[in-house]
């Protein structure tokens, strides 16, 4: 008698449910399950899934990078920071071929994707959970024109900067607002094509060091900065740059919201959020926008804790936060209940700086290539 042949889980399951049984598996694991066959390796590989299972995920993984000088940087899974009693911080590799000869900064992060810039021009587009980087190099003198012949440094003149997606066009972007003499001037860096884009729209208001917080951070297709005024302990609001639109617009904040320190801005579960301090009460305040651009939805939670920076929101839909005088990571629920908290070795008083430190949701998303440019070297080969 002929054997019968075992069948495999392809066989037993429709496609569209393994489709919804890997969208729930969180995506640090996808990698391993791409060996179980070749149409497992096929979905998981497919672009459009990448893309579903970033937005869909019940299991998002939310990761942190801290850059403790130019050549050590450390991955902190912190869902994992909390749940596994064993967990070890990873050291991490920057995508640099050698030892980068000038300092470089961490950007910010987009759709799993981490900028970092080098001086004097050039930036590094990477993608921590598939090893993906690309380089790009920019060059000053395409923007020298407008700067009446002086040197452009970023770091020098750059204002407010933000690293954004524009899905019409499918092309990560960094925004740049900047001075030069009595000018402020918007320009906008395509990652996709390696070139500068002139913007026509007006910055709202006059830029002042120090007034605003330099990095904006990329929500709903437009990248946000909260102003503060210093002197009058005072914010205009959010200010909003629509990446398709080419536009900007302004988000108001809560009356309530006292601004008596300089407030964080941050996003929390895919919601805007503040976070100023209360040091009277020896509380954070937390003010969450529920829903995007409805102004009622300002809903306001309180931490019974000082200097408590929130970081993201975990699966379990509990604030991550640091608590900056101790120097541990928290974990705190909405009813103001302290679950857990974790001390990272890393994090020491005299070196710990939050400017070389980014969080980011890993993504298995490829970066968008220049199809136009490979036309071009196509038909340059074919000749």
């Amino acid at each position: 008698m002929e054997e019968k042949k075992q069948k495999s889980i392809n066989d037993i399951l429709p496609l569209d449910l393994i489709q919804r049984i890997l969208l729930r598996i969180p995506v640090k694991h996808l990698g391993r399950l791409k060996c179980v066959s070749k149409l497992w390796h096929s979905l998981i590989s497919d672009p459009d899934f990448a893309e579903s299972h970033l937005h869909l995920s019940l299991a998002s993984t939310n990761a942190c990078i801290y850059k403790k000088n130019s050549t050590e940087a450390y991955l902190i899974h912190l869902e994992e920071a909390f749940n596994d009693k064993n967990y070890k911080v990873r050291e991490l590799s920057f995508p640099f071929k050698k030892p980068p000869p000038s300092e470089f900064r961490l950007m910010g992060s987009c759709r799993g994707f981490v900028l970092l810039h080098q001086e004097p021009h050039f930036f590094v587009v990477w993608n921590p959970l598939t090893g993906f980087s690309k380089r790009v190099s920019y060059s000053w003198l395409d923007i020298v024109h407008r700067t009446k012949g002086r040197y452009f440094r970023f770091s020098g003149n750059a204002m407010l900067y933000g690293f954004g997606y524009d899905a019409t066009l499918d092309d990560y972007l960094l925004v740049i607002a900047w001075k030069d003499s009595n000018c402020q001037l918007l320009d906008c860096f395509s990652l996709k094509t390696n070139s500068w884009i002139n913007l026509d729209a007006a910055v709202p208001k006059p830029l002042v060091l120090m007034e605003w917080r330099s990095r904006g951070l990329f929500l709903n297709g437009s990248i946000h900065w909260l102003s503060y005024y210093l002197e009058k302990h005072h914010s205009d609001g959010l200010l909003v740059f629509d990446l398709k639109e080419r536009s900007f617009s302004k988000i108001s904040l809560p009356e309530q919201l006292e601004m008596r320190d300089a407030a964080t801005f941050f996003i929390l579960g895919g919601c805007l959020a503040l976070c100023s301090q209360d040091y009277v009460g020896c509380k954070t305040h937390i003010w969450v926008m529920k829903e995007y651009k409805v102004y009622s939805s300002w809903t306001l939670y309180v931490i019974p804790c000082l200097e408590f920076e929130p970081l993201c929101l975990s699966n379990d839909r509990d604030v991550v936060a640091v608590i900056y005088r101790s120097l541990k990571f928290a974990k705190y629920n909405l009813r103001e209940e302290l679950l857990r908290r974790f001390r990272c070795p890393l994090f020491r008083l005299q070196t710990f700086n939050w400017t070389w430190c980014t969080v980011y949701t890993e993504s298995l998303l490829p970066f968008p290539s220049n199809s136009k440019h490979k036309d071009k070297k196509k038909k340059k080969n074919a000749i």
